[in-house]
């Protein structure tokens, strides 16, 4: 049942970022048509690349998972689980205002089509269909696949941001886990051992993380500066739709804040690290417990840094960078 939902999920998803794409190519011919699809297609072929993202990385999606519930990762203490469960709180109220945002967005589309185009007989989004969908039964099938297909869509940005945004928070929760832990070497240096190795496994987590969802990112990141710039130009241009272009905007805007946001919370709580071992009692503590503090020093003083593209890092700054990328583009696109 599990793959033939994942088939029929497939294929309605790309058959309707297909028809908009071949619209594209052999339907438009000015650039007030290009502008209506483009910047919905955008969104889709993201949606696409999300699901295989997902598709092919099951298995590590399964290992990332379970290195985090398995020791030295599982919490152990009252105090520990109460960390995880306060991360665990952030991710789920990120997650629900978040997908509300986004099927806000898609529920605005729907309506605002049912009340206009469906009156109209006409489709929601402009799309190449090799079939005359003028009889009342083809009609209802393709503007209703369209409906389905954009919603499905959405959730799939929702499942795969949420993915990705819950396991960095869940490396600064790991991260402070290791910090409590350290603080009570001085009582028990047995325990240095252990958060050594934890240590070791917060960076391996991280690596693994960076670099299957790497080209995700960096694909998120190209999209959102195309799609805040055409949707500028559209707003520019027509009033009609202004709530549905501009909750569309807060969408792809939130997504890639997501991203960025909780990659420089991650880069700050490692390098927060660093002042928890200098306020502990390390001078009390055996030669050898000191060098072992040493070595997880020296290593957080190079922090915990996702990047997209091998070059652009996921902090505030690439987000501010993205937006003045965009709206420079928005000034060429009103010149032209």
């Amino acid at each position: 049942m599990y793959h033939f939902y994942t088939i029929f999920i497939f294929l309605l998803v790309n058959t309707f970022t297909l028809s908009q794409f071949l619209d594209i190519i052999l339907t438009v011919d000015n650039p007030e048509e290009f502008m209506d699809n483009f910047y919905m297609l955008l969104a889709m072929i993201v949606s696409c690349f999300k699901m295989y993202s997902l598709l092919m990385n099951r298995k590590n999606i399964v290992m990332l998972t379970n290195i985090l519930t398995k020791e030295p990762c599982a919490p152990l203490e009252p105090v520990e689980v109460e960390i995880r469960q306060k991360f665990d709180k952030v991710i789920e109220t990120n997650t629900l205002h978040y997908a509300i945002l986004v099927e806000l967005t898609c529920a605005s589309t729907a309506i605002a089509s049912l009340c206009t185009d469906y009156r109209k007989e006409k489709l929601t989004f402009r799309a190449w269909l090799p079939y005359d969908y003028s009889s009342t039964t083809l009609f209802h099938i393709t503007y209703f696949h369209q409906l389905i297909s954009l919603t499905i869509g959405s959730v799939l940005h929702v499942a795969c941001d949420g993915l990705i945004c819950g396991l960095l928070l869940h490396i600064c929760c790991q991260i402070e886990i290791l910090s409590y832990r350290l603080k009570k070497i001085a009582r028990d240096p047995e325990v240095l051992r252990d958060c050594v190795i934890q240590h070791n496994l917060i960076f391996k987590f991280a690596l693994r993380m960076n670099k299957k969802f790497r080209f995700t990112i960096t694909f998120q990141f190209m999209v959102s500066t195309l799609v805040v710039c055409f949707t500028l130009y559209q707003l520019s241009k027509t009033r009609a739709k202004f709530v549905e272009l501009g909750m569309y905007m807060s969408c792809m805007l939130t997504q890639i804040f997501l991203y960025c946001w909780y990659g420089n919370e991650v880069k700050l709580k490692g390098l927060q690290l660093i002042n928890d071992i200098f306020h502990m009692e390390w001078l009390a503590l055996k030669q050898s417990a000191k060098k072992n503090l040493l070595i997880i020093t020296r290593r957080s003083t190079v922090p915990i840094e996702f990047i997209s593209a091998y070059i652009i890092p996921m902090n505030l700054e690439s987000f501010v960078g993205l937006l003045k990328t965009s709206y420079s583009t928005y000034n060429i696109l009103q010149q032209m």
